[in-house]
């Protein structure tokens, strides 16, 4: 059983900055793809991030590009989530997710694992 707990999220001004966290236990952290998805009110839940098990590849949506960087610590087992310059469209849950081995990241049916998500919310 894999557990993942997300934090950092809150209220923040656009401009603003946070740095998301996701603490993983239960399967060897080093040898998981982990991803970063968002779900906003009324909207379906999308791919945000995703990185490889040894952090060598990184993947961002097109709309968070130059804005979010992804990196993992695995001697920690927590992947994190760094958003600059946030904008209102932004806002929404942010849920982290772990997939067993090198995976496709931007699949969400490779993920076996999710955490709980985190709020982000981005005001004008």
């Amino acid at each position: 059983q894999v557990q993942l707990v997300e934090s950092g999220g809150g209220l923040m001004q656009a401009g603003g900055s946070l740095r998301l966290s996701c603490a993983a236990s239960g399967r060897t952290f080093s040898s998981s793809t982990m991803g970063w998805f968002r779900q906003a009110p009324g909207k379906d839940r999308e791919f945000v991030s995703g990185i490889s098990p040894s952090g060598g590849s990184t993947y961002y949506t097109d709309s968070v590009k130059g804005r979010f960087t992804i990196s993992r610590d695995n001697a920690k087992s927590t992947v994190y989530l760094q958003m600059d310059s946030l904008k209102p469209e932004d806002t929404a849950v942010y849920y982290c997710a772990s997939a067993p081995g090198l995976a496709d990241v931007f699949r969400t049916e490779n993920y076996d694992y999710w955490g709980q998500g985190t709020q982000v919310t981005v005001s004008s």
